[in-house]
């Protein structure tokens, strides 16, 4: 789990160090303008400018486990657990991203319901448990941790169809490229 948070916590000191040089400020969001978030360092005429914040809650998924009867990879929980942070812009090879993050307590328990649901699609699809960790450009496909092999795969939901992109999150955290939009 160390070795995730580790790879999140180098990414995002990327992210937030590209932000400064390009800018001259912190990351900065339109769509989180006006949602309550520890990690708002400033709030401009039409967006907020961010750091990435300790996680306060328990780093635990537990309640995703309870409510599917399911262990999950380590990974995920440490994944979505090691910070408060805004979704951050990233490139995968030639693939444009959105890398999930948790902007706050609430935020928390709505990413929980998410997960719940989108595995309990997968298991009425009777297809292998994935949690999403991006979004992709496409709606049409997201990234994810595959929750039986611990690959990050490109997934299109509601498909069987599926790329690996990484044997790990780590791996996959590591390889990412900063993009400023």
């Amino acid at each position: 789990m160390q070795q995730t948070v580790d790879a999140l916590r180098e990414f995002t000191a990327r992210y937030c160090d590209a932000w400064q040089q390009r800018t001259g400020h912190a990351p900065a969001s339109q769509a989180l303008y006006g949602v309550p978030s520890p990690c708002i360092i400033a709030t401009q005429a039409d967006e907020v400018w961010w750091q990435p914040q300790p996680f306060t809650l328990p780093a635990t998924l537990e309640a995703v486990e309870r409510a599917l009867d399911i262990t999950l990879q380590q990974d995920i929980a440490a994944f979505y657990t090691a910070q408060f942070a805004g979704d951050m812009a990233a490139r995968c090879g030639q693939r444009e991203l959105s890398l999930l993050q948790v902007w706050s307590e609430e935020d928390f328990l709505r990413l929980q319901e998410n997960l719940i649901g989108h595995l309990i699609m997968k298991r009425r699809l009777k297809q292998t448990p994935t949690l999403f960790i991006a979004a992709t450009e496409s709606e049409q496909e997201i990234i994810s941790l595959c929750n039986l092999s611990g690959e990050v795969i490109l997934e299109q939901p509601g498909t069987k169809k599926r790329e690996v992109l990484s044997e790990n999150i780590q791996n996959f955290l590591k390889s990412l490229q900063v993009v400023i939009p």
